[in-house]
């Protein structure tokens, strides 16, 4: 298994802010396994723990890397299972992660879907406020999926909320009031908005139109490995140009 990155743009400067660490697996065999087929299996035995502490290792420790050029303003994102969640040591664990990898805190952005919160809420809120305390970013991810995210929204401390790929597709053809209001609705929490799975023109420009602030998708930036991220971020640095 091996780790790609996915870079996500600020739509106003049109920078690379960010990137999505991605869980690839290319068996001697059978070839490429889709993270949809391999990711519930593990999720369903407690193998889900060990897997998301070595990605967790080796994405802080890249963008660690990243970093030393970028003088600390690339952040990486990573997704935390339910299972992860639960561990009762997992906010020690994590600040161990950042301690040996030399990443800020400020630099690792943890994922998490409302159905893994939902869960335990209690206890998936207070671990929100611990990591956040510690000065770590939080996103909620694919949100508008689940029956409660309108009144759960306010109890999740978090940066960043992902729009759904299911949302973005349509545009701009369709899909705009949702889009439209999820965007003002987390704003008006303070909230950043992410749109992820930007794949047209047409819909990235709708989406800077409508105050989205954050794209991610193959249009702006197809997955990459952590080398070819070092280099996209030195040329960025070199020449910085618009989003397509």
């Amino acid at each position: 298994m091996h780790l790609v990155y996915q870079p996500q743009f600020d739509c106003r400067t049109s920078s690379v802010i960010g990137a999505e660490a991605l869980l690839r697996w290319v068996h001697p065999v059978d070839g490429e396994i889709a993270p949809s087929e391999f990711v519930p299996v593990a999720e369903d035995s407690d193998l889900i723990v060990a897997l998301g502490q070595w990605v967790l290792r080796r994405a802080c420790r890249d963008a660690a890397h990243w970093n030393v050029e970028q003088g600390g303003r690339v952040y990486v994102a990573v997704n935390v299972s339910a299972r992860q969640l639960r561990q009762g040591e997992f906010n020690k664990d994590v600040e161990a992660v950042l301690a040996e990898s030399g990443l800020s805190p400020h630099l690792l952005e943890l994922e998490l879907t409302e159905s893994q919160l939902m869960a335990n809420m209690t206890a998936g809120v207070e671990a929100m406020r611990q990591l956040r305390a510690a000065g770590i970013r939080l996103s909620l991810d694919d949100f508008g999926t689940g029956y409660s995210s309108l009144s759960y929204l306010q109890s999740f401390p978090v940066n960043n909320l992902k729009i759904d790929r299911a949302f973005v597709k349509p545009l701009p053809e369709a899909g705009q009031p949702i889009v439209t209001a999820i965007i003002s609705m987390a704003h008006s929490f303070g909230i950043a908005v992410v749109a992820e799975g930007v794949e047209e023109p047409a819909q990235l420009a709708w989406l800077c139109e409508a105050g989205c602030d954050i794209v991610q998708g193959y249009l702006t930036g197809r997955p990459m490995s952590s080398e070819g991220m070092t280099d996209l971020l030195r040329k960025a640095c070199a020449n910085p140009e618009p989003l397509p």
